[in-house]
């Protein structure tokens, strides 16, 4: 039997963004230099550096496979998942800097107010409604859950709406994400309530603010295309939907 090669590892330089409110006036930039493997992840090395550096980094986690959404963060510019994005497909040869989301009130380090981007999601009713009370199940053809099966992907991580350049300068703008879960429901076969939510996102903050950039689209970790459903919405505000 062949030995197995030894897993080597290097040291990266992490340059962060800190605040604290109860001392800061000002956010500031703070370097650490973390041992990581290539199969590591950004969030692996905010553990590290929390558990065995400074403890009073703080940051949001939960499932750390993708799926909660909540450790959204600018990795390099960019809004990512820390636990998706590999170490191995970062350019270590520079500092990787990593920061909180743009466009939402920051409140400590990496962790900024969701509320303004939850306001927005519950404004559009993010819910089937139907006057339909089926004895059995309500049947869907595959081709009518295809008509809006990208939109259920949204895990809410905010990344999507955090990239639009529109919602930094507009805090009123619902935001891509609110009408990516608005496009969800409208679409939906078993949902009598379509005309409601286009009357919403026909507001002056609603689909209209949206300058067609695909920030949003190259942000979404789910891989949704955001920006073609952004559009769908625009088509069914002035057509109806079909």
């Amino acid at each position: 039997m062949s030995d197995i090669a030894e897993v080597q590892s290097f040291t990266v330089t992490f340059i962060i963004r800190r605040f604290n409110p109860e001392t800061d006036t000002e956010p500031y930039w703070q370097d650490f230099d973390v041992q990581m493997y290539s199969t590591d992840r950004v969030l692996d090395a905010l553990h590290k550096i929390k558990w065995d550096v400074d403890g009073t980094l703080s940051f949001r986690r939960s499932c750390a496979h993708g799926i909660c959404g909540s450790d959204a963060m600018r990795i390099n510019g960019r809004n990512r998942l820390a636990c998706k994005t590999l170490i191995k497909d970062l350019d270590i040869s520079k500092p990787v800097y990593v920061e909180a989301i743009k466009g939402l009130p920051l409140e400590k380090d990496l962790i900024v107010d969701m509320e303004p981007f939850f306001a927005a999601y519950r404004e559009i009713n993010p819910f089937l409604q139907t006057s339909a009370k089926p004895e059995k199940e309500h049947i869907q053809s595959p081709e009518q859950r295809a008509r809006f099966d990208d939109t259920t992907k949204c895990i809410l991580c905010a990344a999507c709406t955090t990239s639009c350049p529109v919602f930094w300068t507009d805090g009123q703008y619902f935001g891509p994400a609110a009408i990516v879960n608005a496009h969800r429901f409208i679409f939906d076969s078993r949902d009598e309530e379509a005309q409601v939510r286009l009357d919403i996102l026909n507001s002056k903050e609603g689909v209209w603010r949206c300058r067609t950039t695909f920030n949003c689209s190259e942000a979404c970790p789910r891989g949704i295309e955001v920006t073609k459903a952004i559009a769908e919405v625009k088509q069914a505000v002035l057509r109806g939907v079909r």
